[in-house]
């Protein structure tokens, strides 16, 4: 089957099997790479993408569902402002970036930090809920969200709250 879709911002084109996952034919035809093929149960987040608005395993949207979607991956978000503004944030508070989990932390994170400007811990919790970050502990990623949050702020602003 042939799906057109918009992935990092561009129309694109794919011939692909009808049920081959999103996550092999980001990996296999755009060779996009920094969504990792972990799980393949949903569960990890290490197939992140931006699926239409929101997170998702790109490891459980098969070829027929990508039909018309706008799709963002860690590739695409690494090449904003914002995305630098999380990973300074992250680095500032020591949060590890191993390369198996960044997909989901990255962008976990940027949705989070869309939808509000202070997170609380339920907030952040809920946000981080399908990602399955072994190389930094949940206090530590609230700490850099935070950061990023501040950081974002100066960048826009020119100044802290």
């Amino acid at each position: 089957m042939t799906i057109r879709f918009i992935l990092n911002g561009d129309d694109v084109v794919a011939s692909v099997e009808a049920n081959k996952r999103l996550v092999s034919i980001l990996r296999e035809n755009f060779s996009l790479v920094r969504t990792k093929s972990g799980c393949l149960s949903g569960a990890c987040g290490a197939c992140s993408v931006i699926f239409n608005g929101a997170v998702s395993p790109s490891c459980l949207i098969p070829a027929f569902r990508v039909q018309g979607s706008e799709i963002i991956t860690l590739e695409g978000f690494s090449q904003t402002d914002e995305y630098q503004d999380i990973v300074a944030g992250f680095s500032g508070a020591g949060v590890e970036n191993c390369g198996y989990c960044d997909a989901g932390k990255i962008l976990a994170a940027e949705l989070l930090l869309e939808k509000t400007t202070r997170p609380d811990w339920e907030e952040f919790y809920n946000a981080f809920n399908g990602v399955r970050c072994r190389c930094t502990e949940p206090e530590r990623l609230y700490a850099g969200i935070l950061a990023a949050i501040e950081i974002r702020r100066r960048r826009i602003y020119g100044r802290s709250s």
